[in-house]
Parts: C-alpha cells; sequence; structure tokens
C-alpha cells in the first residue's frame, strides 16, 4: 500500500466548518450537469459489495493454501491483493474468491515505456488464471496499476496512464477486455472536499493527468479507484468532525453535516467523501469517445486503526475500529442507500476495507501496523458485528460483552484496580505473569483488561462487576489476540486452560475437513511447562510444538 491520504487541505477544514454551519456561510458555486461517474459494484457493475485487502508485511503469514482456507470459512469473495503472485493465485484459484491484482509501483516504468513489457506481465500474470471467454474473466476480477502514485511516487506519474493503456491493450488483445484496469488514487487530490459542492481537483494534476485518464476508463468501462479514509478526515478535522460521524453512527439532526449550496444533510464523512469525489469528476467535464458511459467509483481502500499512540491517534481503538468497520459493512452491503447526490442502491459504492491482517513489519506510525481484521495467525483483532451479510466475515459478537480498561481512566487507577483483581478479587492472573500467554503487550492498561475481565466473567457479568472505582469498561468487541484468549470469547472453546494460561488445543490437519490456518509459531517450552504443572500439582493439556485451531 502506498502512503494513505490524510484526507483535504486546509482550505477544505475550513470549509468542513462550513458544512456544519451551513446558517453561517454563503458560498456560491456553480453547478455544471452532473453526469460523469457512478458507484462501482465491482468492476463496474453488479450489487455492491465489501471485499478486503491483503498486504503481506506480516510475519510468519499464513501459506497461501490456509489463505484460501481461510477466505472460504471467513466467506469473503472479493480480495485486493498488491502484486499478483502466481502461488498466491494458484492457491485462490480454490477459494472461491475473485481479486484485483496490483502493480507494484517500482514496475510502472518498466509496463509504462514498453507495450512488449505489458504483454509479457499480461500473459505471466494474468492468462493462466483468467477464463478463456472475456465474458467470464475468472479468478482476476480487476488490475490495479500502481498505488497513490500521485502522492507515494509523483516521479512515476508520466508513465502511469502509457501503463494503464498498454495493459488494457494486452488484455484486449488476448480476448479479455473484461478485466478492467485503473489504479488507486488518494482522496488527498480532491481539494476543498467539505462542503461536497465545492470540491475540485488540482488543476495542474487535472489537465496533465486526471482528464486523459478519466477519459480513457470511461471508454474501457473501467472504474476510478479510490483510497478513502474518514478516519484520517476526522484526525485533521480539529474537533469538527463528530467521530460518531465517521463512525455511520446516528447523529441528532442539529448534528448532521448539511451542505450549505445543496442542503443536503450527510449523516457519515463517508458519504460526503464520495460526493465530494463525483463533484470533482463532474466538474472537469470529460468527453469520451464511441458514447461511452459514466465512469464508475470503486473505492479500493478504506478502514481503522484499531491501535495507535495515544496521544497523536487518540481515536485508533478496537471498538472505534469494530464500530466503523462493522457499519462500513452494514451501510454498503445491506442498507445500500448510495449518497445524498446519488441515493438508492443502484448508486451504491463497492468498497475494499483495509485490511484483512495486522502487516506488524509496516514502518511508520504504531498504527500503519494495526489496521488489520485479524493477526497474521488468523485471530481476529477484534470480532465484526457483521449481521445480515450472509456469513460474511460471520463472526457477531453482540451477545457476549467484556470487561477492559477504561481508555479514560488513570493509569495509576488502573494499577490499583489490577491489583484488587488479581488479589482480594480472587481473579486468576497467572495469564499475564512473564513467559505466559498474555503476558505481551507488557503494559498496565493490556495487562488489566484481561484482571478485569476475569474477575467479570468469574461473577456471571453481573452489574457493578465491571465498576473497579471507574477503571473498567464493558465493550462487546473481542479483547483476545494472537494466543491470549480472554474468558467469554467464542475462541474460549478451543482453547484448553492449563494453570489459568490460554493454550490452543491441538489439532490435525483436514483437507477436506473445515478451513484450518495456522497459529503464532512461538513454542511452549515443555520442559518449564512440565516442570510447572508438576510444581502446581494440577492436571494439564501440555501442547505440541505444531499448534492448529480450527
Amino acid at each position: 500500500m502506498g502512503t494513505r491520504s490524510r484526507g483535504g487541505t486546509s482550505s477544505g477544514l475550513l470549509l468542513l466548518l462550513c458544512l456544519h454551519s451551513s446558517l453561517l456561510c454563503k458560498l456560491s458555486v456553480t453547478h455544471p450537469r452532473l453526469c460523469s461517474v457512478s458507484a462501482a459494484g465491482g468492476g463496474g457493475s453488479g450489487a455492491p459489495y465489501v471485499g478486503v485487502t491483503i498486504g503481506t508485511a506480516v510475519t510468519n503469514l499464513l501459506s497461501p493454501s490456509d489463505l484460501a482456507e481461510f477466505l472460504r470459512a471467513e466467506r469473503i469473495t472479493h480480495v485486493r491483493l498488491y502484486d499478483a503472485d502466481p502461488r498466491l493465485l494458484t492457491a485462490l484459484a480454490s477459494s472461491g474468491a475473485t481479486a484485483i491484482v496490483g502493480v507494484p509501483n517500482d514496475e510502472l516504468l518498466a509496463l509504462g515505456s514498453s507495450p512488449a513489457t505489458a504483454s509479457a506481465w499480461v500473459a505471466r500474470r494474468v492468462l493462466p488464471f483468467a477464463a478463456a471467454s472475456s465474458k467470464n474473466p475468472g479468478l482476476i476480477s480487476a488490475i490495479a496499476v500502481g498505488d497513490e502514485v500521485p502522492t507515494a511516487l509523483p516521479s512515476a506519474l508520466p508513465v502511469l496512464l502509457p501503463a494503464i493503456q498498454s495493459l488494457a491493450a494486452a488484455l484486449a488483445a488476448a480476448n479479455l477486455s473484461s478485466i478492467p484496469v485503473s489504479t488507486p488514487l488518494p482522496f488527498s487530490i480532491v481539494l476543498d472536499p467539505f462542503p461536497p459542492s465545492q470540491a475540485h481537483f488540482n488543476q495542474s494534476l487535472a489537465k496533465s493527468f486526471l482528464v486523459p485518464l478519466l477519459a480513457h476508463l470511461a471508454n474501457t468501462s473501467a472504474p476510478l479507484m479510490l483510497n478513502l479514509y474518514p478516519y484520517y478526515a476526522l484526525m485533521q478535522s480539529g474537533g469538527v468532525v463528530p467521530v460518531d460521524n465517521a463512525m455511520f453512527k446516528p447523529l441528532p439532526p442539529s448534528l448532521e453535516m448539511v451542505d450549505p449550496n445543496t442542503l443536503l444533510h450527510y449523516t457519515n464523512v463517508f458519504d460526503a467523501m464520495l460526493d465530494a469525489v463525483y463533484v470533482a469528476v463532474r466538474n472537469l467535464n470529460v468527453t469520451t469517445t464511441g458514447g461511452a458511459g459514466a465512469v464508475p467509483v470503486l473505492v479500493t481502500e478504506t478502514g481503522w486503526p484499531s491501535y495507535g499512540d495515544r496521544k497523536q491517534e487518540p481515536y485508533a481503538s478496537r471498538d472505534n475500529a469494530n464500530t466503523y468497520n462493522s457499519n462500513l459493512i452494514k451501510h454498503v452491503a445491506t442498507d445500500k442507500p448510495g449518497t445524498p447526490m446519488r441515493p438508492g442502491a443502484q448508486a451504491q459504492a463497492s468498497v475494499y476495507i483495509y485490511e484483512l491482517f495486522n502487516e506488524d513489519l509496516r514502518p511508520g506510525p504504531v498504527s500503519e501496523a494495526n489496521f488489520g481484521l485479524f493477526h497474521g495467525n488468523g485471530t481476529p483483532v477484534y470480532l465484526l458485528h457483521a449481521n445480515g451479510t450472509d456469513g460474511f466475515l460471520g463472526n457477531d459478537t453482540t451477545d457476549r460483552t467484556f470487561c477492559i480498561a477504561a481508555d479514560d481512566a488513570d493509569e495509576k487507577a488502573v494499577q490499583a484496580a489490577m491489583d484488587w483483581a488479581c488479589g482480594p478479587g480472587r481473579s486468576d492472573c497467572t495469564a499475564i505473569q512473564p513467559g505466559e500467554g498474555c503476558f505481551q503487550p507488557n503494559d498496565v492498561r493490556s495487562h488489566a483488561s484481561f484482571a478485569f475481565n476475569t474477575y467479570y466473567q468469574s461473577q456471571g457479568k453481573a452489574g457493578g462487576s465491571c465498576y473497579f472505582q471507574g477503571a473498567g469498561m464493558v465493550t462487546t468487541t473481542d479483547p483476545s489476540h494472537d494466543s491470549c484468549i480472554f474468558l467469554g470469547s467464542k475462541l474460549d472453546s478451543n482453547v484448553t486452560k492449563c494453570d489459568g494460561a490460554n493454550s490452543t488445543t491441538p489439532q490435525t490437519s483436514d483437507a477436506k475437513g473445515s478451513a484450518i490456518w495456522r497459529l503464532r509459531t512461538g513454542r511452549e517450552n515443555g520442559f518449564l511447562l512440565i516442570l510447572r504443572l508438576l510444581l502446581s500439582g494440577m492436571m494439564a493439556v501440555i501442547m505440541t510444538n505444531s499448534n492448529f485451531w480450527t
């Protein structure tokens, strides 16, 4: 993934103030005919859907075959890859999923300067995974050329459109013109995005690149791909955007964003950003050939981090990430409202959640490594509330509650409450001792969350059992992570308690059975485990070195 868009410019933030206070704003804007973009249900047609992106900067990533099983188990049918790895594509061919395959930014020069190289790339990376008929492209649903090139690698911008055109021509020559070719762009190329009716593109970029790109996309029925993050709009708004508005939570009418020019009400930031794109594209008045229709919009990345620097990114939390992604799935796949400018299910854009796994090897801010729905070993970072989506990421937890350390509680109060829970409260805190499964991350809040939840569950989740003098809070987000399984988790049935610690029960692989994927490769020292059991005088199940769960 390229450098993610961080929202609009400073002028856009000033206009956002107008969007929330429309009576104070007297903005004038011309209104050309809105006719040049539409929503994309995939490559450009069909019902809207939610897919996921798969990055590979992950320690101990699932093998390709295990990943294919994992996708089947979670009923994920649309994925975006950042390259076209033949090993992964071969495995995914049996998963039932379709894939957007990527061309990395460092390959743009070769593809953009040589049509022959583009033809060879298609022959090597696409043809083995494409059906013979252009009406049924098979595994590969689209090709994403580069990623956020205008901001991530602006020096490659001159060869980006030639690369797209050469790949499209090579696909057409192979009778695979139904596979669209586009490039994911950052939302930051949209200037003054709030209110949406004011939005426009950077003029120099528009004339030199966007106008010819959009003409090509229209003529080839390919979507305009965009990476769109309400999270970053919230972070840069200086408190103007209500956090609930960024996460699709219902707002009273007085807090809804109102475009002072159209008087349209916006209940969420995601729709406002989409409408800003529609307006910016419309204002370019792109001319197409051969009666080409509107350019569909496909959101190739959107998401929310589950963890970040507490001071720099206070909204990066598991609960917020769960809320955003769960509501996004409901918004796109179930409600399908479209946007205020483009209402209705047929106008609802499809999206790809960034991302399937936490990429713990990614450099940069802490949040960059914490956008995943799952850890690299297949255990959930949090469990989504994805009801009514035919089992997609089917791990609803509305009937489960957990007790964790409150985000706003003083650390000294959290420490004191944990001391009580592990002492007079008689919580079994063995698992948060050094060397145990829940010792990492080694910080007060993480350890306290385990202790609080153990007490809370032991009390039958009774009222007041998660108070801890204000240091605790109830959540429906499962705080389990890696091999640390909290009491009350749906994963708890896959765990055998060992002296209070969490251990994963070994399973054998069955190629014809349900999905199996590897847990992390951390090994329990058998000798120390036996010694601990002898000292405790308790019976336990001794783990083997090959840890699996289904």
